[in-house]
């Protein structure tokens, strides 16, 4: 197998499976069973865009010790045996009568005890099962008296703190989608309906050097926008209104997700006000977030930070992990104690109401380190950007 393996080195994949096999020790594990795509990717460098189909399921065994093993559908050989693996088992899939579970069950026999293994696997928050429910009950069946159990941790523990190379690569994407909003004043001007305006910025984001865009949400209306995760309506821009647009844009497999934004015409004194205290307070947790600290505490140094200056902070969180899917843990809510680690790559994003049914929410990426947090997009102007 040659050192290099699709997006890194072999040996960047190699550490991460120590680190997993690590965990499971800790966790008293015999092994770790994975269907996402993202901790299939990973754990094996395999990225592709027919995730999107789902007709076959995909499995990727970490066992305790030795190398992980893929079992996957006859489709995906040619481009899993381009990554590091190389114990790769397939069937001919789909296949209604067993698509791929009497396989699975006896290659995790293979790297289990003779009796009571333990299989971890993805249970908690923020993950799925992408197989058939019925066909994870017949694998359960099938192993027993082996027995399967949440390994949520195993992963999570893991892909939160990101190596220099996944640093390195999510720059890479918060410099492509820096690009483009700095290009906005020649991209919206009045008039200009906001579904179209999605679509061009989609398409400079690609210019740019996307590889796809995942995902891109916003919002334009007088004063404020009321949410941040519709779909654009064919409203053109006006005069008062406030832009903004959020994207997660995808570079070799890692996502940057921040927004931008702007007023159409001359900014009110309330869309100056909001601004600027969102601009501030993520300030302040540019200066004052530590490892050590908890996602809670990411969470009240942003909410504190706006009603210290007047605003009423957004309800549910303000921020939140990133990385190879979108979103990752932790969540910056009041209730969540993750500790925050050096190498965690997360998000600020505070929001506040400027008026009734109308807000702005301002978002960063940052990558956490010893001495503090280091921007990784570019940051925003300090004044509320005007297209005139």
């Amino acid at each position: 197998m040659a050192d290099r393996s699709m997006i890194f080195p072999k040996f960047e994949f190699q550490t991460r499976c120590s680190r997993i096999q690590a965990e499971l020790g800790l966790r008293d594990l015999d092994a770790l069973l994975l269907t996402e795509a993202a901790d299939i990717f990973y754990v094996t460098g395999f990225l592709t865009r027919f995730w999107e189909s789902p007709a076959r399921p995909w499995f990727v065994i970490v066992p305790r010790e030795g190398a992980p093993i893929a079992v996957i559908p006859a489709i995906g050989v040619d481009l899993m045996g381009r990554t590091w693996i190389e114990d790769i088992r397939s069937w001919s899939a789909p296949d209604p009568r067993d698509d791929g579970i009497t396989l699975l069950a006896e290659t995790l026999r293979e790297v289990l005890p003779v009796t009571d293994g333990a299989i971890g696997m993805p249970m908690g928050a923020e993950t799925a099962l992408r197989m058939p429910l019925a066909g994870y009950n017949s694998l359960c069946a099938a192993l027993v008296p082996h027995r399967v159990v949440d390994g949520t941790g195993a992963i999570q523990r893991v892909r939160e703190v990101k190596s220099e190379a996944e640093i390195a690569k999510i720059r890479t994407t918060c410099a492509i989608a820096g690009r483009v909003f700095d290009r906005m004043p020649d991209l919206a001007q009045r008039g200009l309906p906001l579904d179209q305006l999605f679509c061009r910025f989609q398409a400079e984001l690609l210019h740019e050097g996307a590889d796809w865009v995942s995902y891109v949400a916003g919002g334009a209306g007088q004063g404020g926008y009321g949410d941040v995760i519709s779909p654009a309506a064919a409203e053109p821009l006006a005069t008062g209104d406030l832009l903004m647009l959020d994207t997660g844009a995808v570079r070799e497999g890692y996502f940057c997700d921040f927004d931008r934004n702007f007023a159409i015409g001359p900014a009110s004194d309330a869309m100056r006000r909001a601004y600027d205290i969102l601009f501030a307070v993520t300030e302040d947790a540019l200066t004052q977030l530590q490892p050590g600290q908890r996602a809670a505490d990411a969470h009240r140094i942003l909410a504190d930070g706006i009603r210290r200056r007047g605003g009423q902070p957004l309800g549910g969180r303000l921020g939140h992990g990133l990385g190879v899917t979108l979103t990752e843990w932790p969540s910056f809510t009041p209730l969540d104690e993750t500790e925050l680690r050096a190498g965690m790559v997360l998000t600020l994003e505070p929001g506040m109401e400027i008026a009734p049914g109308c807000i702005m929410v301002h978002e960063e990426n940052i990558v956490l380190q010893d001495r503090g947090p280091i921007l990784l997009s570019p940051r925003a102007p300090d004044q509320l950007p005007e297209i005139l």
